[in-house]
C-alpha cells in the first residue's frame, strides 16, 4: 500500500521518521567485521552452499540493535532469487582495519561475469559499492543487480517511506503483482531439477511494490529503523514472499549496462541508539528442576552490559504475590563468541513450588522446582510429533486432519547418472532389478517423513527404530494414546488401544525398512520427490501426488483405477553399500528384541533378516562407491560395530557377534565418543578384561570431554559448522546416561541433566525450550511441513541456534523458515525421548 500524504499528516509521521543518524565510528574488529555499539555489518564469513545453494546467511549482513535484520548482499541475477537459483562464487575477501573497508571479489564464471564488493565505514554509517573492471555482459544487461534482502519478521506490517515523500506499508501478506520472465536463449545448462523448477513455475518474478532514490525501512520501529540512499541508479523493494512462503524483503538496484568502476553505491544509515546495551537474557529450563539437583541459571550477558552481582529467585505464591526466597551471587562473567556469559546457582532452593528468576529488570517466565520435571516432556514428541510424521496412513486428532493417507503410489525407480536436489544422486548402476522409471511395488508403507519435508531418508529410519527400540528396552514406556490401524491406514491421537504407542511407531519404521529388502534385496538411501516443485509443497502430504501409480500409456490428466498418466510418484534412489546394509542390521536387530511378546512373527522376521544380511556381506561385501548410501567416511564400520552389537543382544551373546565386537574393539576405542562407548550395551556378554580395557578408554574419554565442554558456558557440546546443535547436546546426555549406569564412580549425572536442561531452554539467544510445547515457553513458529501457517507441531524438537560467523549465535523465535535452526527431524525426535527418559530415570 502507498499513500501520499497531505502536510498535516506528514508532519505526524515526522515524528516517527528516521532521526538524522549520528556519525558514529566503525571499526574493523579482530574478527574481520565492521562494528560499533548496536550495529554490526559482516561480509562473506560464509559461502553459498554448494549442496542446498542459498541459506540466508551469507555475503553482506547487518546486525541491528541484537537482530540480524539483513543478509546476503550481493550481487544476483533476479529480484528475489529462490533458494535453487544462480548463486555467485566467492573468489576472495578482505578486511582492511586501516582504511575500515571489507571487500570481496566474487562472480559468476559461468557469464564470465566477475566484481568487487566494497563496504567501507562512513559517519553514521556505511557505504556499499559494486565495482566492475568490464562492463557488465550483455546478457545480463537488466537482470543483474545488487541485492539486499531483510528479514520479515521484523518489517513486514511496519511502515516505509521512500524520498522522503511516499510512504507505506509492508505488506502482512504477498500481494504484489508478478510477471513471466523468460531467460534468453543461449543461458548456461543448469541441472535437469532447476531447469524443471524453473518452467514450472512459469519463470515468475515479482514487481517492485516501492522504487525511488532513498527508501527507509521500519519508519515506525525504532529498534530496527534503517535508511538507504543510493547515489547510483533507484532503489526498488520487493516482497520475495510473492514467489515462496520463505522469502524475505528485498531492496535492488540493477546494474548499468557499459560502466566500469562503481556502478552501484549505496549508503546505509541505521538509527543506532547511543550507548544501547542488549538487555540480559536468563537461560533456565522452562520445565523446571528437581528439588535435590543442581539449578544453575545462565546470563547472556552483553560486553558493556554493568550489571548488578546478585540475582533473585522469587516464589509466586497462591495470592498471585511474588516473594524473595533467594539472593545470591552471580559469577564473573567470561567471553564467549560475541557475549559474555555468567553462573547464577540457586541448587539451595529447593521447595516445591512456582518459581521466577529476577536479574537486572529481566524477570523469566515461571517454572516448576518439583520431583516430576522430566517426567512429561517426551509424550508429546512420541504420540505427537512423531505421530504426524507417519507416512503411508492419515493421522487425525480430534477436529484436526494433520494428513490424510499419503504415497500410495510409492515408488519409481530413480534414473541413473541423476545429480538431484538435496545432495541425493543415483549413479551409473541402479542396484535394482527394475527400469529406470518402473514402478516397484511394495513400498507404500510404514516409514516416517524424515523433516520439513516428506521423503523418506531411510538411514534416519534406522536411527529412530534403534533410539525407540533402546527406549523400550530400557525405560519401558508403556505410554499409550494412539489407535494405530495398518489395515485401514489410520491412526488417531488422544485415543488409547491398549497397545504402547512405542512398539506401534517400532513396527512402522519396521515395515518400510523390510518393504524396501523385498522390494529389491537391500535398503537404499532414500525416497524422494522427483521434481522440486513437490518438494517444496507445503500442508498436507496427501496432496502431494495423485496416490495412483503412474502409467507412462496413460495421458497426463488420464485416470484409469488406481493408475493415472501424472508422473508424481516419488522415486526411489537404489543405491546399495556396505554402510545401509549394516544400518539396516542394527535397525532390524534392535526392532526384533522390542517386538517380542508384541508381534512375535514380525520379531523373529526382523532378525532373520537381519542374521541373513550380516552373514551375506561378511561372506560378499559390497563394494565400496562414492554417493549418498555410502555414509561419511568410516561410516560403514561404525555401522557394523553397531549391527554387531545389536546382533549380540538380540541373540543372547552369539558368539560370531561376540567375536567381531572383541576384532573391531581396539579401533573403535580410539573413536570412543563417535560410537565406540556404545559397547557398554554388550558388557554383560564380555569377559573382565574387555571391560577393564574399555574402563580405560573411558576414563581418557572423560578428562578429555571435560576439558572440551569446559570451553563453554553451558557445559554441553557447543554447535559448530551450519546445523544447529541439538542433536549432539541429546547424544551426549543418552551416551553418559548409559556409561553412567555402568561406571557412576567415573561419569556423574550432571552430562545428563545438564543436556536435558539446555534443550529444555538453558542455551544462548533466548531460553525457549526447544521442544515445541514443552515447559512454560517455547518455540512455537518452526520449521515443520506446517510452516507455511507460522506454526509448529507439538513435540517437534528443533535443532537449535547457530552461529552466524564469525561469532553472531542466532535462533529466531519469530521466523520459522531457517532450516538450519528451525527445521524438524524424526532423529533430534527419537533422541529426546531418550534423552528426556535419561534425566527423568536419574533423579527418580
Amino acid at each position: 500500500m502507498k499513500i501520499r500524504f497531505p502536510s498535516a499528516l506528514l508532519f505526524i509521521l515526522a515524528l516517527f521518521a528516521p532521526l538524522r543518524a549520528a556519525d558514529f565510528t566503525m571499526e574493523v574488529t579482530d574478527r574481520g567485521y565492521l562494528d560499533t555499539q548496536g550495529f554490526s555489518v559482516i561480509l562473506y564469513h560464509s559461502t553459498f552452499s554448494r549442496m542446498f545453494f542459498d541459506q540466508k546467511n551469507t555475503a553482506m549482513e547487518m546486525i541491528l540493535h541484537g537482530r540480524r535484520i539483513a543478509t546476503n548482499g550481493d550481487v544476483r541475477l533476479l529480484p528475489t532469487p529462490e533458494q535453487w537459483d544462480a548463486i555467485p562464487q566467492l573468489k576472495s575477501r578482505n578486511a582492511d582495519r586501516a582504511n575500515r573497508r571489507l571487500t570481496a571479489d566474487a562472480g559468476y564464471p559461468e557469464y564470465d561475469f566477475h566484481y568487487r564488493l566494497e563496504v567501507a565505514a562512513e559517519p553514521g554509517g556505511v557505504r556499499v559499492a559494486v565495482i566492475l573492471e568490464k562492463p557488465l555482459p550483455e546478457r545480463l544487461a537488466g537482470r543483474a543487480g545488487f541485492n539486499l534482502e531483510f528479514l520479515p519478521a521484523i518489517y513486514a506490517g511496519k511502515a516505509y517511506m521512500v524520498d522522503g515523500r511516499t510512504a507505506g506499508f509492508f505488506p502482512l501478506s504477498p500481494r504484489d503483482p508478478a510477471v513471466s520472465v523468460p531467460p534468453p536463449p543461449g543461458e548456461p545448462p543448469k541441472l535437469p531439477y532447476q531447469e524443471e523448477w524453473d518452467r514450472e513455475k512459469g519463470y515468475r518474478q515479482p514487481l517492485p511494490f516501492a522504487t525511488g532514490q532513498s527508501i527507509t525501512l521500519g519508519v515506525d520501529e525504532p529498534l530496527y529503523r534503517v535508511r538507504v540512499v543510493s547515489e547510483t541508479g533507484p532503489l526498488s523493494l520487493y516482497d520475495g514472499r510473492v514467489m515462496a512462503q520463505n522469502g524475505w524483503f528485498v531492496l535492488r538496484t540493477l546494474l548499468p549496462s557499459g560502466k566500469t568502476g562503481e556502478v552501484v553505491v549505496w549508503h546505509i544509515r541505521p538509527d543506532v541508539i547511543p550507548g544501547w546495551v542488549r538487555p540480559p537474557m536468563i537461560a533456565h529450563s522452562q520445565a523446571g528442576y528437581h528439588p535435590d539437583y543442581a539449578k544453575v541459571a545462565i546470563l547472556e550477558l552483553d560486553p558493556k552490559f554493568q550489571g548488578p552481582k546478585t540475582a533473585k529467585v522469587l516464589r509466586l505464591g497462591e495470592d498471585c504475590a511474588y516473594q524473595t526466597v533467594y539472593e545470591g551471587p552471580v559469577s564473573a562473567p567470561q567471553p564467549w563468541l560475541r557475549y559474555a556469559y555468567s553462573k547464577f546457582d540457586f541448587s539451595t532452593v529447593k521447595e516445591p513450588g512456582l518459581y521466577a528468576i529476577e536479574y537486572a529488570g529481566q524477570r523469566t517466565s515461571l517454572f516448576r522446582i518439583a520431583r516430576d520435571v522430566y517426567s512429561n516432556t517426551w509424550q508429546l514428541t512420541l504420540s505427537g510429533y512423531l505421530a504426524t510424521a507417519m507416512d503411508h496412513v492419515s493421522v487425525r486428532e480430534g477436529y484436526r486432519l494433520w494428513h490424510g493417507v499419503s504415497h500410495l503410489d510409492d515408488a519409481r525407480q530413480a534414473p541413473p547418472n541423476r545429480q538431484h536436489f538435496d545432495g541425493w544422486s543415483m549413479g551409473p548402476e541402479l542396484d535394482s532389478p527394475y527400469k529406470p522409471g518402473e514402478h516397484i511395488p511394495g513400498l507404500n508403507v510404514g516409514g516416517w517423513y524424515d523433516a520439513g519435508d516428506f521423503d523418506i531418508q531411510t538411514r534416519s529410519q534406522f536411527m529412530v527404530i534403534q533410539d525407540l527400540a533402546l527406549a523400550r528396552r530400557e525405560f519401558r514406556l508403556d505410554y499409550d494414546q494412539l489407535t494405530v490401524d495398518w489395515e485401514a491406514r489410520s491412526v488417531e491421537m488422544h485415543r488409547p488401544d491398549g497397545v504402547p504407542d512405542v512398539l506401534q511407531q517400532i513396527k512402522h519404521g519396521v515395515l518400510q525398512v523390510l518393504a524396501q529388502i523385498k522390494a529389491v534385496g537391500h535398503t537404499f538411501p532414500v525416497i524422494n520427490e522427483p521434481t522440486l516443485r513437490q518438494y517444496t509443497h507445503l500442508g498436507d502430504g496427501a496432496s502431494k501426488t495423485d496416490n495412483r501409480i503412474y502409467d507412462p500409456k496413460l495421458g497426463p490428466n488420464e485416470v484409469r483405477g488406481d493408475y493415472s498418466g501424472r508422473p508424481d510418484d516419488r522415486w526411489a534412489f537404489t543405491t546399495k553399500s556396505a554402510a545401509m546394509q549394516y544400518g539396516s542390521v542394527a535397525a532390524l536387530a534392535a526392532a526384533a528384541q522390542a517386538l517380542r511378546g508384541y508381534d512375535d512373527e514380525q520379531a523373529r522376521e526382523c532378525l532373520e533378516t537381519a542374521t541373513r544380511i550380516w552373514n551375506e556381506e561378511h561372506a560378499n561385501p559390497t563394494p565400496s562407491r562414492p554417493g549418498p548410501g555410502a555414509g561419511a567416511p568410516g561410516g560403514a564400520q561404525l555401522d557394523e560395530w553397531n549391527a554387531a552389537i545389536q546382533l549380540l543382544l538380540a541373540t543372547n551373546g552369539a558368539e560370531p557377534y561376540r567375536k567381531r565386537l572383541l576384532e573391531m574393539f581396539p579401533s573403535m576405542m580410539q573413536r570412543f565418543g563417535f560410537g565406540g562407548w556404545a559397547a557398554v550395551h554388550a558388557l554383560p556378554y564380555m569377559d573382565a578384561e574387555f571391560r577393564k580395557q574399555f574402563e580405560a578408554s573411558l576414563r581418557a574419554y572423560v578428562a578429555q570431554l571435560d576439558k572440551e565442554l569446559a570451553a563453554t558456558p553451558f557445559g554441553v557440546p557447543p554447535t559448530r559448522g551450519g546445523w544447529g546443535g541439538s542433536a549432539g547436546v541429546m547424544d551426549l546426555g543418552i551416551r553418559m546416561y548409559f556409561l553412567h549406569k555402568a561406571f557412576p564412580e567415573i561419569v556423574s549425572k550432571d552430562y545428563t541433566l545438564r543436556a536435558a536442561n539446555y534443550i529444555l531452554g538453558t542455551h544462548p539467544v533466548s531460553s525457549l525450550s526447544y521442544v515445541s510445547g514443552v515447559g512454560t515457553r517455547s518455540h512455537l513458529i518452526a520449521y515443520g511441513n506446517n510452516r507455511a501457517d507460522q506454526s509448529y507441531i507439538p513435540g517437534g524438537v528443533i535443532p537449535g541456534y547457530v552461529v552466524i560467523q564469525p561469532d553472531y549465535p542466532e535462533c529466531m523465535d519469530d521466523f520459522g523458515f531457517l532450516w538450519f535452526t528451525h527445521e524438524y527431524v524424526i532423529t533430534a525426535a527419537s533422541h529426546w525421548i531418550l534423552a528426556a527418559n535419561a534425566a527423568d530415570a536419574l533423579v527418580r
